[in-house]
C-alpha cells in the first residue's frame, strides 16, 4: 500500500480543526484560570492541551502507518 495524499489531507484537516478548537478553550481557560481566579479551569487548560497534543500524535502515527502499509 502506497501512501495515500488524499487520507493525509483529511487527516491534516481533522488535526488542525481539533488543535484550533482546543488552543481556543486553552486561551479562554487559561484567562479565566491565572487573571479571574477560577481554579477548576485549570484542569479545562491542561485538558486542552492534552487534547491538541493527542492530535498531533494521531496525525503522525496515521502518516506513519500509511508509510509501512498497515
Amino acid at each position: 500500500m502506497s501512501f495515500d495524499i488524499e487520507r493525509a489531507k483529511g487527516r491534516l484537516k481533522v488535526m488542525a480543526i481539533i488543535d484550533l478548537v482546543a488552543v481556543i478553550i486553552a486561551c479562554g481557560a487559561a484567562v479565566g484560570s491565572f487573571m479571574y481566579g477560577v481554579g477548576w479551569l485549570t484542569i479545562v487548560f491542561v485538558a486542552a492541551l492534552v487534547v491538541g497534543f493527542g492530535a498531533q500524535i494521531w496525525f503522525i502515527a496515521g502518516l506513519r502507518r500509511a508509510d509501512k502499509g498497515v
